[in-house]
Order: structure tokens, then C-alpha cells, then sequence
């Protein structure tokens, strides 16, 4: 695997919406990889996609670079979803696929003052999509579990340099870059 932004997965030309979907490693373990595809089942849950209220709160960004915003949005929600399941592996995984329009839903706000309102770049899958081939996907390397754990400890601390402590964690993690993989390297993802 290398470091590589989101838009360089091979990116088919059909309908379907290209979704960056936030996940943990033991996830991967339901995929099902063959000789031509990577295949999974999408429950419903958040997301985020490369949407209008995303385009419109970045309009310098090109499409590479909305792409990007998104994949960080969800590598961010991947770090919570870490957070909740404490059997899951400590790194972000971020699983870009296409599913069908109709299945996502768009709940990103734009120009919300409210700290807990959706991302611009929010979508939820509404129903399971069922055998889903994953085009790429992005996971922090197996040096970040401490400071993934770093995270994870200092969001339980109530001592009173408990703020300051998490907002270094999340910067450290912040500032690490994913691993790309293709569909056909799943095998090879780290695990911490």
C-alpha cells in the first residue's frame, strides 16, 4: 500500500454515487474478495460522498480535492466508531464504494453554526446494498494505533487537562496520513 488521495481509486464512469464509508478493520473480515472484485454488504449507517453542500462550503476545492474532504470526514467518523467498539482493531478504515443513488441520502448541512450538525459531505445509506464491490480503501498505518489510542484514553480523562490532551491526540491522528489499498490488496491491509 501507499499514501494516496482518494480520487485515485480507478473510478468507473457509471451512476452510481462514489461514497466513503467509515469502518473498522474487523469489518473487513464479512468482505468477500474473488478474482474480479472485492464484494461487501452495506448495512445501513452514515457516510459521506462528494455532495452539492460540500462543493458549495469549499468552492475552490476541485473535485479532487472535495473527494478528499469527504474521505477525511469519514476517516474522522471511522475514529468514533473505534471509539465505540473496544474489540475493534485501533486504525481508521475508510471504504470507498459505489452504490446506487437511490439508496443514499444527503443530510450534510452547510453553513451551520451548530458544532454537532452534520458534515457538509454527511450522507446515510437508507436500506442494505447487498454485494457491493469496494473499489479502494484507506486505513491508518500500524505506527498510529498509539496515537489512536491516545485519543481513545484521553476522551475517557475528566482531569483538568483533559481538553488539551484530546486535541493533541486528534491532531496527531489528524495529521497521519492513510494507507491506500486497492480492492485486490485487502489481504495485505495492516492491523495494528
Amino acid at each position: 500500500g501507499v499514501v494516496r488521495r482518494p480520487d485515485r481509486c480507478s473510478r468507473r464512469h457509471t451512476e452510481p454515487m462514489r461514497i466513503y464509508l467509515p469502518a473498522t478493520l474487523d469489518e473487513l473480515d464479512a468482505v468477500t474478495v474473488t478474482a474480479d472484485a472485492a464484494r461487501w454488504t452495506v448495512a445501513p449507517r452514515g457516510a459521506h460522498a462528494v455532495t452539492a453542500a460540500l462543493t458549495r462550503a469549499l468552492p475552490d476545492e476541485d473535485e479532487e480535492g472535495l473527494e478528499y474532504a469527504a474521505a477525511l470526514e469519514a476517516a474522522d467518523d471511522s475514529l468514533a466508531l473505534v471509539a465505540s467498539r473496544p474489540d475493534a482493531p485501533r486504525q481508521r478504515l475508510v471504504v470507498t464504494l459505489e452504490v446506487p443513488d437511490g439508496a443514499v441520502q444527503v443530510v450534510g448541512a452547510e453553513d451551520s453554526d451548530d458544532e454537532d450538525a452534520p458534515a457538509p459531505s454527511a450522507v446515510e445509506v437508507l436500506r442494505t446494498v447487498p454485494d457491493v464491490a469496494i473499489v479502494c480503501v484507506h486505513v491508518d498505518e500500524p505506527e498510529a494505533v498509539a496515537d489512536v489510542e491516545a485519543v481513545l484514553a484521553a476522551a475517557d480523562d475528566d482531569g483538568p487537562d483533559a481538553d488539551a490532551a484530546l486535541d493533541a491526540a486528534i491532531e496527531r491522528v489528524g495529521e497521519r496520513d492513510l494507507l491506500w489499498y486497492d480492492w485486490s490488496e485487502l489481504k495485505d491491509v495492516p492491523r495494528g
